[in-house]
């Protein structure tokens, strides 16, 4: 974990609450050993194309859709627990500003942490912002590229490229960041 500066902590209120259907998820989760699959959620078109690529990717047989805002704000949830006890976790990020990335990385040990930059797999929406600037259809298109890449990626760790990191290292090399 990374040391923490107090001028850019964010603090929130703890709750009792949980989520029924996160509670559930999440022990079928930790069940069957599924991999959690969590995304940049950023309000612009790359956001979204990681979103949808995330969804994607979570559809396949030994993963799941994680949710950040539990893993954050609830770790005593089973969705938390399903995320930090599972053996590795896949991160979708946006774009090059790694938002989600830098802050996972001080919740999760970073070795099981994988990590991967959309935008530049698919290179494009650099002068876009709003998501409905981008037909639904060619945003779906664009995820499913992004998913196949990821899947491909994790499928056959020797043709990673250098825009996915398996390591802390990794990311000391140029990828990701």
């Amino acid at each position: 974990m990374n040391n923490l500066d107090p001028k850019r902590a964010v603090i929130f209120n703890t709750t009792n609450g949980s989520c029924p259907i996160g509670e559930i998820t999440g022990k079928k989760n930790i069940s069957e050993s599924k991999i959690p699959v969590i995304s940049c959620e950023g309000a612009c078109i790359r956001g979204e194309i990681a979103r949808l690529a995330a969804n994607i990717v979570s559809k396949e047989q030994a993963y799941g859709r994680g949710c950040h805002g539990e893993l954050i704000t609830v770790p005593d949830s089973a969705i938390a627990q399903w995320m930090t006890s599972a053996e590795k976790v896949v991160l979708i990020d946006g774009c090059f500003l790694r938002c989600h990335g830098r802050i996972i990385e001080n919740i999760l040990d970073n070795k099981k942490l994988i990590q991967f930059d959309a935008l530049s797999h698919y290179k494009k929406y650099n002068d876009i912002f709003d998501y409905d600037d981008v037909p639904e259809e060619e945003r779906k298109e664009v995820a499913q590229s992004v998913a196949d890449w990821v899947m491909d990626s994790l499928n056959n760790p020797s043709a990673k490229s250098a825009s996915s990191c398996a390591t802390p290292d990794d990311k000391r090399s140029g990828c990701c960041g």
